[in-house]
């Protein structure tokens, strides 16, 4: 598989798994966990810096306010994505978190459509409005407007288009974010030791050692998110994230038993059909370039 697709499909498979890693927490409120997903992934992503010795990139970009500005947004909608999605596993609904992210690819297809002018293949329209059509009976099926579902998409799709127009590499673009989201995540924790209210240093080591573990576990998806989405067109980006959500479902119905209905089974084969149809076409264009190339 060709590096990009493999670096996004790696992304989503581990943010598929988060939900485990969260549940190891649950005791700990989703803002004091996002705050340390912040922190920690700084302090991971510097270390990475030094090992790599890559520093040149910092100087010229602080004095650029367009990239600056570009970045802060990215990192404001990265945390508020983080914020509404550990909330939302904390509090039981990691079907309405798969949810946003089944809702997610349709959401990039069509800003690499109308902002980056992609043309996708007819095939692949046909996959995306059979996904479409899944999407929609699943929204349906839940009886009211899935909010969580889609602020989840649409947060996280824009960050997709973000980054993938960004004049930073993944390492260094991550690090640009972290670092702008220091002064709240920091602060925040400052605030709630001083309050009495943090559940970090406590005394207990295995709170302490999954805390700290939220660097590398935010860090490397994000690294490879950003490696691959520089690479792929959106709609390839889209429809891979499937993996994603496909895996938080499976642990929000079998793992987690969380209410489930034929329903939403119905939702979830379209959305699986569109997944068939549109690899079958990749495969298909694939290996016709391929042959062009041997010939």
């Amino acid at each position: 598989m060709p590096s990009g697709p493999l670096a996004a499909a790696l992304a989503y498979i581990l943010w598929g798994l988060f939900p485990l890693y969260i549940k190891q927490i649950v005791h700990v409120p989703a803002l004091e966990i996002v705050l340390h997903r912040s922190a920690w992934s700084l302090v991971f992503v510097l270390g990475l810096l030094v090992l790599l010795r890559r520093f040149a990139w910092m100087g010229p970009v602080l004095r650029q306010p367009r990239t600056l500005a570009v970045f802060t947004l990215s990192a404001l909608l990265l945390g508020g994505n983080w914020l509404l999605y550990v909330w939302a596993v904390n509090a039981g609904r990691v079907l309405d978190a798969s949810l946003g992210y089944f809702i997610n690819p349709l959401i990039n297809v069509v800003l690499g459509y109308l902002v980056l002018k992609e043309r996708p293949r007819p095939v692949q329209w046909a996959a995306v409005a059979l996904a479409a059509a899944g999407v929609l009976w699943l929204a349906v099926g839940a009886g009211h407007l899935p909010w969580v579902s889609l602020v989840l998409a649409m947060s996280f799709g824009l960050y997709g288009l973000l980054r993938k127009t960004a004049t930073l590499g993944a390492i260094e673009g991550l690090a640009l974010e972290t670092l702008l989201l220091a002064p709240l995540a920091v602060g925040g924790l400052l605030w709630l030791a001083l309050a009495g209210q943090a559940h970090f240093g406590q005394g207990d080591t295995v709170t302490d050692l999954w805390l700290l573990a939220a660097g590398p576990f935010t860090a490397v998806p994000l690294l490879l998110f950003a490696s691959g989405a520089r690479r792929v067109s959106m709609a390839t980006l889209g429809l891979l994230q499937y993996l994603g959500p496909s895996i938080q479902f499976v642990l929000g119905v079998f793992l987690y038993h969380e209410p489930f209905s034929a329903s939403r089974g119905i939702g979830f084969v379209l959305i699986w059909a569109a997944l068939a149809v549109y690899s079958a076409e990749s495969w298909r264009v694939l290996r016709r370039q391929r042959l062009a190339v041997a010939a």
